[in-house]
């Protein structure tokens, strides 16, 4: 009842400026947190950045707190993934998820996915 819809992947180079989006469309009235994960070739699901979509509350992956920056739109049901200082590290496929539940950290809390967008960070 949910779908999503993501933007702004591709080739950024070591040092750079990622930005991607979310847009979210639906029953979006019942959204409690949006969440951004990846996967990286040849490993698990991991969890990058959550936002609570009333409160605004963000989590961060240790990976990433102090780099990425996680925010939403309210108006334009559009949740944003920014950093301006891309690793090599960080190239996967990325995947904006929703969940309508507290649950924030887990690929099992969040029964609403987009189709990915890949990331290659070229160094």
């Amino acid at each position: 009842q949910v779908q999503l819809v993501e933007s702004g992947g591709g080739l950024v180079q070591a040092g750079g400026s990622l930005r991607l989006s979310c847009a979210a469309s639906g029953r979006t009235f019942s959204l409690y947190t949006m969440a951004w994960f990846r996967q990286a070739p040849g490993k698990g699901r991991e969890f990058v950045a959550g936002i609570r979509w009333g409160g605004g509350y963000t989590y961060y992956a240790d990976s990433v707190k102090g780099r990425f920056t996680i925010s939403r739109d309210k108006v334009k049901n559009t949740v944003y993934l920014q950093t301006n200082n891309v690793k090599p590290g960080d190239t996967a496929d990325y995947y904006c998820a929703a969940g309508v539940a507290p649950g924030f950290n887990q690929p099992s809390d969040y029964p609403y996915w987009g189709q990915g967008t890949q990331v290659t960070v070229s160094s």
